[in-house]
């Protein structure tokens, strides 16, 4: 996962997983999209430590960690506060991140 910069916070399209460092369930969260990222051999997800972006937290309301924030064309699309499974991130990733499931 690549760390979040305020360039790509200004991008219209990304995926950021926000997380704090002792949290145990974003933990588990992180451990399953860095298995997504290993099956695509590519960074996927931009990360987030919540606790250095106090007003992106509250601009954006975001309730609690781990959280799984999709942005698109300039607008939040989806907040996923329960990650479930691999699969469940995967029915995410094919709306909003299709070009993973083409073929070359």
């Amino acid at each position: 996962m690549q760390e979040i910069t305020e360039d790509i916070l200004n991008q219209e399209r990304y995926i950021l997983y926000i997380y704090t460092p002792f949290c145990g369930t974003c933990g588990l969260a992180r451990t399953m999209l860095e298995k997504i990222e290993s099956v695509h051999q590519m960074d996927v997800f931009y990360e987030m430590n919540a606790s250095y972006y106090p007003d992106f937290m509250q601009d954006n309301k975001i309730e609690s960690v781990p959280c799984l924030l999709i942005k698109e064309n300039n607008e939040i699309k989806e907040k996923v506060y329960a990650f479930k499974s691999i699969a469940n991130i995967y029915s995410y990733l094919m709306e909003y991140k299709p070009e993973l499931f083409v073929k070359s």
